[in-house]
């Protein structure tokens, strides 16, 4: 999650790098990563080539104002659409990069800035700032906090309808949505509150989707109609709540919708190319695995 825990949790494995970096261990480590990274890549790109993708910044009104954002599509034939939620430091170049990504294997992909109510455009520069410095986290802290459970359903209803409209999307396709960090309980409350449309959902590092409070975005999943569901967590994350895990299995095994949860050894942030604790092969396995969420339930 997007607090203090996780980031003294970071900040302790960032001194535990250091340390293994001093006895010349994490060179290799990194080294293998890499490579392990550039293999399942390539291995992807064999298997099917990326499709030529378009990208373009556009504008979409919901009843709250008007929410910028980075669409990118094939530029042939109507694919399934895909919905976006980033991270704290919001819609920026990683993930522009990432939806272009996602588009290339063959979706209609819409990244949204969840923060247009307050502050349209980029919030957050990794190339100058960093989420563990006081002042940037208090800013986007705040930011967060003027979203809540209402604003997401503005959106999520606001964008799906958005893409619906679009030539490239094939409405006859169910929806997917992912989300990182704080997008994670977005994924869950756009899966029911859309639900004849959204059928599959992805969170990676996802902040507070199953918690014992009774507004915990897992209590939603009865009004769920996914098809197939990836949640991939954090192992800090697992070590601070280990029981959300079991709330996450336990709610969609009750509702039979095929839900894979999974404890990756990274840290919180690991997915996002531009994050102090981005880990090259974990983040390739979270990607393979979207994919495939998304090629079970949208195809």
């Amino acid at each position: 999650m997007c607090d203090e825990h996780t980031v003294e949790s970071n900040e302790e494995f960032f001194r535990k790098q250091a340390e293994l970096s001093r006895r010349g261990v994490v060179a290799a480590g990194a080294a293998a990563a890499t490579l392990a990274a550039c293999t399942t890549t390539e291995a992807q790109s064999s298997a099917k080539g990326p499709m030529t993708v378009a990208e373009q910044e556009v504008k979409i009104t919901t009843p709250d104002g008007v929410c910028d954002a980075h669409f990118a599509t094939p530029t042939t034939g109507k694919h399934a659409a895909v919905l976006v939620w980033p991270d704290i430091m919001g819609l920026r170049p990683a993930f522009r990069t990432m939806g272009k990504r996602l588009a290339e294997s063959g979706y209609s992909v819409l990244t949204i800035n969840p923060f247009y109510r307050k502050q349209a455009g980029q919030v957050f520069d990794a190339a100058t700032e960093k989420f563990s410095d006081p002042p940037v986290r208090t800013r986007l802290v705040a930011l967060m906090q003027g979203l809540s459970a209402d604003t997401n359903k503005v959106d999520a209803i606001a964008c799906i309808a958005w893409l619906d409209k679009q030539k490239q999307v094939d409405t006859k396709k169910g929806v997917g949505t992912t989300g990182y960090c704080m997008g994670g309980p977005l994924v869950m409350r756009s899966m029911a509150f859309v639900p004849d449309r959204v059928r599959a959902g992805a969170t990676f590092h996802g902040g507070g989707i199953a918690t014992a409070q009774p507004t915990s975005p897992h209590l939603l999943v009865p009004q769920m109609k996914a098809k197939a569901v990836l949640c991939a967590v954090a192992q800090n994350d697992d070590q601070q709540d280990p029981a959300s895990k079991d709330r996450l299995k336990e709610a969609f095994a009750a509702a039979k919708i095929p839900a894979e949860v999974e404890v990756y050894p990274a840290q919180h942030g690991w997915c996002p190319p531009d994050s102090q604790v981005y880990d090259a092969a974990q983040a390739e396995k979270a990607w393979s695995r979207l994919l495939a969420t998304f090629g079970t339930a949208l195809a």
